[in-house]
């Protein structure tokens, strides 16, 4: 992925269709779903570009700067160690629980999602891929070992004494990748631990921006994308090729391909049909027309 900071240009195309086109295309079956940060938002997890992102006053981590500067891993594990209480807090809202149950009742045949919060598979789409892994894992660059968040939590708060509950307050704002905002000088006294196995460099088994994501998973998608009619994407900008490339495959097989996203996206200019409003209730339309419960 390649980091895009700012907001995503209007491509001035807009496609006529919206509510109607879409309550067609999940009523014929065989939808393949992408889903952004944006699904997210009602759960308290702001989007890196659409309205609860616009504030925010750092880049996301790169996976360069992550593995050549030790400062910055420092950095990262500080603020991700106070910003994933509100990451592992956040509960599944209406919007993911309408695409499962969507998916639930033969509508939805494929879930993909780029969010790292798992607040899909929380709502019961256990089949959802996600495009850039999960926040509750972290693996080992050195020897390769993938292990649970929870227990690198624990070895960090045994490293770290006090220091989530002296500032678990002072940063306030929380990213989709877990991130939050702390002055420096507390991030300076952070100290991060090593893999408990090899001693080498611990990292969120995420994908970082400018970091490839899996071959494998990226193929696993495409399949999906393959054996769908049509595609929806629900909440995302489409800033990363990660996610456009799949609404541009399937626009090349000549799928329909529906968006619902409050801002503008990479792909209106292909969309064949497109919808600005909050997803919980353009997802709670849908579901209420297609009588899914």
């Amino acid at each position: 992925m390649r980091p895009i900071v700012g907001p995503v240009p209007d491509s001035g195309v807009h496609p006529a269709g919206g509510m109607d086109e879409i309550t067609a295309q999940l009523a014929a079956g065989r939808v393949a779903v992408l889903t952004g940060a944006g699904i997210s938002t009602e759960s308290g997890i702001p989007d890196y570009r659409g309205v609860t992102g616009r504030h925010r006053r750092h880049s996301p981590m790169t996976y360069q700067d992550f593995v050549s500067d030790e400062a910055n891993r420092r950095r990262y594990w500080a603020r991700g160690y106070v910003g994933r209480r509100a990451i592992a807090g956040a509960r599944p809202n209406s919007g993911h629980h309408a695409v499962q149950a969507l998916r639930a009742s033969g509508h939805v045949d494929a879930v993909i999602t780029q969010n790292v919060d798992g607040l899909h598979q929380a709502a019961g789409t256990t089949d959802a891929v996600a495009l850039h892994g999960s926040l509750d894992r972290v693996v080992c660059l050195d020897c390769g070992v993938v292990g649970p968040r929870d227990e690198l939590d624990a070895r960090l708060l045994d490293a770290n004494g006090e220091f989530l509950a002296a500032h678990a307050a002072a940063g306030l704002r929380v990213n989709p990748d877990g991130d939050i905002e702390l002055p420096d000088d507390l991030v300076d006294t952070f100290r991060v631990v090593p893999c408990p196995r090899c001693g080498g460099v611990l990292k969120p088994y995420v994908v970082f921006f400018g970091e490839n994501v899996p071959k494998h998973r990226v193929e696993r998608c495409f399949d999906l994308i393959d054996a769908a009619d049509s595609l929806l994407v629900l909440g995302s900008s489409l800033a990363v090729l990660s996610g456009l490339r799949f609404v541009r495959r399937a626009a090349k097989d000549g799928k329909p391909v529906a968006i619902v996203n409050l801002g503008p996206t990479r792909a209106d200019g292909i969309a064949d049909a497109r919808v600005a409003m909050p997803l919980g209730e353009a997802l709670a339309e849908l579901t209420r027309r297609l009588d899914v419960r």
